[in-house]
């Protein structure tokens, strides 16, 4: 199993920046890929970015040359950048793993078997 730990989340007001981390521990050599999701009140948890162990990166379109997702193998530790930041982004955001490829199914919620808490991002206007 993998173990997954989110922090970075926080609240700004819209136009402004958070860096989120995901701190992973236990079997992480057999997790292919890596990847953010959110979750809003009364919304569906939806797939934000991914990163596979190959340092190949997806983005939903909504996120797209704002968001950037990258790993540390040193650290073990996967980040998401946040940039001008909306206030419809408000959300749980979470960090999951998978031992299959990203692919195409990169932002398939049950694809993925290894979940953190989630860290609280809030985005005023």
């Amino acid at each position: 199993q993998v173990y997954l730990a989110e922090s970075g989340g926080g609240s700004v007001q819209a136009g402004g920046s958070l860096r989120l981390s995901c701190a992973a521990s236990g079997n992480i050599d057999r997790r292919e890929c890596f990847a953010w999701f959110r979750q809003a009140p009364g919304q569906r948890r939806e797939g934000v970015a991914s990163v596979s162990s190959g340092d190949v990166t997806t983005y939903a379109d909504s996120v797209k040359g704002r968001f950037l997702i990258s790993r540390d193998n040193a650290d073990n530790t996967v980040y998401l950048q946040m940039d001008r930041l909306k206030p419809e982004e408000t959300a749980m955001y979470y960090c999951a793993a998978k031992v299959s490829s990203c692919g195409t199914s990169w932002s398939e919620q049950w694809d993925y078997g290894d979940w953190g808490q989630g860290t609280q991002v809030t985005v005023s206007s």
